[in-house]
């Protein structure tokens, strides 16, 4: 991998490297446009609607071989105590033991594993390990790519859909309360749904020497 900076190779015509074919890839990375991306969620309450919240807080590093988003690596972390519902006391309790207890545990972390075609449009799995409170479970989310456009400063943006379902309870947040008509306060389903938007940070060249 090269810096900013120019490489010169030399090869003698001789050598055993010279048999081999030279490839040129070019590592991409990706910042995240945090004035256009939201990471939301809903979960059930009373067993009758759904209450909407979001994190404020969230950043990420992301790394693609030129602009093949396939080939993505990416580093999600977000700030448990940024949740957001709307409610002070609710929140309050959403930060506390109860559930991501924010004090214990600061932030939850995905890391990528794998993006692969859902065979449909532009849709994809972004399959990869979600740590939450020190727990970690694999997790597979639906991805949709929007493409690629140049915003009118020039900065080079790429736009995404991420949305899934998890269970709390696979991360030990079991918290809840029995209603007097039967069943529980809080659903155990979280539905995720995030806009995102990356900007292109960096670019780096990368040599790979295939034998021949």
């Amino acid at each position: 991998m090269t810096g900013a900076g120019k490489n010169h190779f030399v090869i003698n015509p001789g050598s055993a490297i010279a048999a081999n074919t030279i490839h040129m890839t070019h590592e991409i990375k990706w910042s995240v446009d945090r004035s256009h991306t939201t990471v939301t969620f809903e979960v059930t309450h009373l067993m009758i609607a759904a209450v909407k919240g979001s994190f404020k807080v969230f950043d990420a590093s992301i790394y693609t071989t030129g602009k093949d988003f396939s080939t993505a690596k990416s580093d999600f972390w977000i700030e448990s105590a940024s949740i957001d519902t709307g409610t002070g006391a609710r929140d309050a309790h959403l930060k506390g033991p109860d559930f991501l207890d924010s004090g214990q545990y600061p932030q939850i972390h995905f890391i990528s594993e794998s993006v692969t075609s859902s065979g449909v449009d532009c849709n994809h799995m972004l399959a990869g390990k979600l740590t939450i409170k020190g727990i970690t479970k694999n997790v597979s989310l639906n991805l949709a790519f929007g493409g690629i456009q140049n915003d009118h400063q020039g900065n080079q943006k790429a736009g995404f859909s991420l949305t899934g379902t998890i269970k709390r309870s696979d991360w030990g947040i079991v918290w809840n309360q029995p209603l007097d008509t039967g069943g529980l306060l809080v659903g155990d389903e979280i539905t995720i749904s995030c806009e995102i938007v990356l900007v292109k940070a960096d670019q780096f060249a990368q040599t790979m020497i295939v034998g021949g």
